[in-house]
């Protein structure tokens, strides 16, 4: 504005000097006047010429530099886009590398289970071998038994059986044995783990109502197993398979509140983490 001021003040003094050149001198002017009069219009216009270069120069770098800013600003826009989209991307694979993660934890358990039903089977076959030892030795007398009485299935082979069958992808047979578990040893320890096994038999299925329902099962009727961290956990993660993503949220906040210390929790943690939730509510 200073600039545009000065040059405008310039312009003025240059065209009225050529006007009062221009004009007739008076009588009493002489000609050394007339000849500074024009040495100073003279020297008006090559300031207006210079002026006039400097502002075509200045006005040309501010141009360039307008260009360049609007190219780095479409730069800019193009790398947050394209940063935008990577994170997206990278926020799809961890999700679906924590429910892989998840299954094989829950498959490692399983394995576990399945390892010491075995050894279970095993000290079971060294303890009716012992028996059978001691019935040679000392022959029980017979006892009467009753015709069509019901035989009640051995808890821990049945248990067993489910497992392994559940581990071979046979549910139906599996979720017959977990079942027998239920009905015949309603409160023994490993009832809470038949009613888990059940949960997973309808998660794999993608029967996720059910799931949720076994799992409320275990987590109300057997708060105290084992299988309580697990149970929670895949009861969250049904929940957001049914797109009650609030809810399963609640529902892993809840374990890692009552669970903190347990591997359960810690994927808890890395579920919400990869969903942008916070793992405790504010």
């Amino acid at each position: 504005m200073h600039t545009r001021t000065l040059r405008n003040r310039f312009l003025a003094a240059a065209m009225t000097a050529m006007v009062l050149v221009s004009l007739p001198a008076p009588a009493r002017a002489t000609s050394k006047e007339i000849i500074e009069l024009q040495d100073h219009v003279q020297q008006l216009m090559d300031m207006v010429q210079r002026l006039q270069s400097t502002m075509d120069t200045r006005f040309a770098v501010l141009q360039h530099l307008a260009e360049q800013t609007a190219d780095n600003a479409n730069q800019m826009t193009t790398i947050v886009n394209a940063l935008q989209q990577k994170i997206a991307a990278q926020s799809d694979t961890t999700n679906g590398k924590l429910d892989t993660a998840s299954g094989q934890v829950q498959s490692l358990n399983d394995s576990v289970d399945e390892l010491k039903s075995r050894i279970a089977k095993l000290d079971k076959t060294i303890q009716d071998m012992q028996a059978q030892l001691q019935n040679i030795q000392n022959p029980p007398a017979p006892a009467a038994t009753g015709p069509g009485a019901p035989q009640t299935p051995p808890l821990k082979e049945t248990f067993q059986a489910g497992v392994r069958d559940y581990n071979a992808a046979k549910y139906d047979v599996a979720s017959g044995e977990f079942q027998d578990v239920l009905h015949y040893y309603p409160k023994d320890d490993l009832a809470g783990d038949a009613q888990f096994y059940l949960g997973e038999i309808s998660y794999r299925q993608k029967s996720y109502s059910d799931a949720i329902k076994a799992y409320n099962a275990v987590l109300e009727g057997f708060p105290g197993s084992a299988k309580a961290p697990a149970a929670q956990l895949r009861k969250g993660l049904a929940l957001m398979q049914i797109n009650k993503r609030d809810a399963g949220i609640t529902e892993l906040r809840s374990l890692i509140k009552r669970h903190p210390q347990t591997p359960e929790a810690a994927q808890a943690k890395s579920k919400l983490s990869a969903m942008g939730v916070r793992s405790t509510a504010r």
